[in-house]
């Protein structure tokens, strides 16, 4: 019996360990990738002459503040999975046609490799329930806002340059805003 209670302990406290040994890492590397992806926008800028058509772009498709109110009201699972969701959208975002922005490659395929390992490495620190379900409106309002940004930004300008440099002044707001939102969660453990 007390053989049972031994394992038992010790296999809840190697669980215990491996779950925030994953969970650690948001601790050192979630700011570093974050600010590489945040350099790595920065060289992909572009300075459009256009500025009016920009702004009208940014009036339809407003950044949504409240959605990362909401955020940071809620449990550290649903922070984390929004930020998840949010780093998710933002490379389905990056994965589709851009071509006619003038990035490279390289960069582009480096900024989707660190997005996409953020988002594995952080949904690796939510547990075993899916994150979609957690907070399904506020799951629901993220994708539709990186879904309009995807309709009315890029595929109605035809992914030109300028609706790209909207999609990059976005996403770097993005970043911006869920980096300070993972940092609570490690901050508050």
């Amino acid at each position: 019996m007390m053989m049972r209670i031994f394992f038992a302990c010790l296999f809840l406290g190697l669980f215990t360990a491996g779950s925030s040994l994953s969970c650690k890492w948001m601790d050192h590397k979630f700011r570093q990738h974050n600010e590489e992806t945040l350099n790595l926008l920065d060289t992909m800028v572009y300075n459009s002459t256009n500025t009016t058509e920009d702004a009208e772009v940014e009036v339809t498709v407003a950044f949504p503040n409240h959605l990362y109110r909401q955020a940071s009201k809620a449990s550290a699972e649903d922070k984390l999975a929004f930020t998840v969701q949010v780093l998710e959208e933002v490379a389905a975002l990056f994965e589709e046609d851009h071509s006619s922005a003038s990035w490279e490659d390289s960069t582009v395929r480096n900024f989707l490799n660190i997005v996409n390992k953020q988002a594995e490495e952080l949904h690796s620190c939510i547990g075993s329930h899916s994150h979609k379900k957690k907070n399904s409106q506020l799951y629901f309002k993220t994708e539709m806002y990186f879904k309009r940004l995807s309709d009315d930004v890029l595929k109605k300008k035809g992914h030109s340059v300028e609706a790209w440099e909207v999609i990059r002044k976005e996403t770097k707001a993005h970043l911006m805003r869920a980096e300070p939102l993972a940092s609570s969660l490690h901050t508050a453990n």
